[in-house]
């Protein structure tokens, strides 16, 4: 890139695989199951790009219901037989790849196993492999929205903060990138998307969003010409 980008870093869910929407499908069963009601909706618009287990410790604090350890291997068996299953691709990414010139690299909050086979079933995996990185790989406590993955994928690509542009549809992801001195763009092109998506993308720091990959290469390259101000 002339004086923009050299690395794009993507999120995997909701981003690449269409996976959150399935993930608010089994955890908002489970939830209200354990006696705490809430809709697939409200499970993508509060709790998208969180970690179950930070989902649990927030609706603990919240409504001081004991959620029990099970819950967390529960939904991770449960989910893992849906996404294998049922995981979609999100349209048009190995067109907005071959339009974009810099190295790239995912940086998720799902374990490497999953993100391996969702990749893997939509036939994304060769697109990215070996450059994958996990939050969880770094530790339980190191996951978004703290910015340690995304630093983490920048480190190992050998590409400053400053000169990394991020893909994120969560705001957690977002706030996370942006306290990585990253720029970003929102997506909500995936299922889970909601009326606000966007606003609130926008408002955590996202620069602009879209709701197409077939979008993407355009906006990379108008950003890379406007430096924003971090």
């Amino acid at each position: 890139m002339s004086n923009g980008f050299d690395l794009i870093i993507f999120d995997c869910d909701g981003v690449l695989v269409d996976s959150e929407i399935i993930a608010a499908e089994v955890e908002s069963k489970l939830l209200t199951e354990a006696g705490y009601p809430i809709s697939v909706e409200e499970m993508g618009e509060r709790f998208a790009g969180m970690t179950w287990q930070n989902i649990l410790f927030e609706v603990e604090r919240e409504a001081s219901i004991p959620l029990s350890a099970s819950l967390l291997d529960k939904s991770e068996k449960l989910l893992d037989l849906r996404l294998a299953n049922d995981v979609k691709a999100i349209p048009g990414v190995p067109l907005a790849l071959s339009r974009l010139p810099m190295p790239r690299c995912i940086c998720s909050n799902s374990s490497i196993a999953r993100i391996d086979m969702m990749l893997s079933k939509v036939g994304y995996k060769e697109l990215f492999a070996p450059y994958i990185y996990s939050a969880k790989e770094l530790g339980a406590d190191r996951v978004k929205p703290k910015p340690d993955i995304f630093l983490h994928g920048a480190k190992k690509m050998n590409v400053p903060p400053a000169n990394v542009i991020v893909v994120e549809d969560s705001v957690h992801g977002v706030q996370a990138a942006r306290a990585a001195g990253m720029r970003v763009i929102g997506f909500t092109g995936a299922s889970h998307t909601y009326p606000s998506h966007a606003d609130r993308l926008t408002d955590a720091g996202a620069e602009t969003v879209i709701a197409r990959m077939a979008d993407l290469a355009g906006v990379v390259m108008a950003l890379s010409e406007w430096e924003g101000v971090l």
